[in-house]
C-alpha cells in the first residue's frame, strides 16, 4: 500500500518525506486556506519535495472553468494530479485530462456507483471518504471493500483506490486488508502508526541494561581506531 500525506504544511511534508514512507501528497481548498499561502506556490514547493503524485484540487464547478483551472494546475509540475469532484462536469473534466495523460484524482466519493463512473471516466485515483461515512453511522470500509472487489472484476479499470478521510490506524489496517492501493493520512495519523506501548517499554528496558554496563559504542570505536594507529 502507498501512503500519501494529507496536508499542505511544508514543514510536515519535509519531516515525513525523509523517512521514505511518503509516496505522494493530497491537498484540498481547506488545507490550502489553513496554510495562509498562495496555492500555486504551495503546490510547486510540495512537488519539489515529493516526487510522487501531488493532488491539487480545482475550485470551479463548471466544465469550462474546470478545464481552464486544470491547465494551470497541471502546468505547475509534471507530478501534479488534478483533483476534481465527483460531479457530471468533474467526470467530463477527468475524461478530457486523461486523454491528455494528466493524472486525475476524483474526490468526494461516497458510493460504489460513483466509483464505477470515475473508473469509466479514466480516473487515476478515486477517493472514497471513509471517516465521513462512519460519522453517519455507516461503516466506511464497506465501501472500500465494494470498490476494490468491483474494480478487480474488470481489466479495463486502472483506477487506484485512494482511501481518504482516515481517522486512525484502524482505518489503515482495514484499508490494507481490503486491498486498497493508497491511504492518504493526516501527519498525526502517520505518526500514530509506529506508536506502541510495548515498543516504548522494550526500548526503555534495553537502554537501562545498556546504561548499567557503562559502555559506549562510539567510545569503543574511537579506542579501536586509536589502537590500530
Amino acid at each position: 500500500m502507498k501512503f500519501f500525506v494529507d496536508t499542505a504544511d511544508l514543514a510536515e511534508i519535509r519531516d515525513l518525506a525523509v523517512t521514505g514512507m511518503i509516496d505522494g501528497v493530497t491537498t484540498n481548498p481547506s488545507l490550502i486556506a489553513k496554510s495562509g499561502r498562495n496555492m500555486l506556490d504551495v503546490i510547486a514547493e510540495i512537488c519539489d519535495v515529493v516526487p510522487g503524485p501531488v493532488s491539487a484540487e480545482e475550485t470551479a464547478t463548471d466544465l469550462e472553468t474546470m478545464l481552464a483551472e486544470a491547465d494551470v494546475l497541471s502546468s505547475v509540475a509534471s507530478n501534479v494530479a488534478v483533483k476534481v469532484p465527483l460531479t457530471p462536469d468533474g467526470l467530463k473534466t477527468c475524461r478530457a485530462l486523461r486523454d491528455r495523460d494528466i493524472m486525475v484524482n476524483v474526490t468526494l466519493c461516497f458510493s460504489a456507483t460513483q466509483a464505477i463512473l470515475a473508473a469509466k471516466a479514466g480516473a487515476t485515483f478515486i477517493s472514497p471518504f471513509v471517516g465521513r461515512l462512519d460519522d453517519m453511522g455507516l461503516r466506511g470500509l464497506d465501501l472500500i471493500e465494494d470498490i476494490v472487489d468491483i474494480y478487480e472484476q474488470y481489466d479495463t479499470f486502472d483506477t487506484e483506490v485512494l482511501v481518504a478521510s482516515i481517522r486512525g490506524p484502524a482505518h489503515v489496517v482495514e484499508a490494507a486488508r481490503a486491498g486498497a492501493h493508497v491511504s492518504t493520512l493526516p501527519p498525526n495519523v502517520i505518526r500514530q502508526l509506529y506508536k506502541h506501548p510495548l515498543t516504548d517499554s522494550g526500548l526503555a528496558a534495553f537502554l537501562k541494561d545498556w546504561d548499567a554496563t557503562g559502555q559506549s559504542i562510539l567510545e569503543q570505536a574511537s579506542q579501536r581506531k586509536d589502537a590500530a594507529e
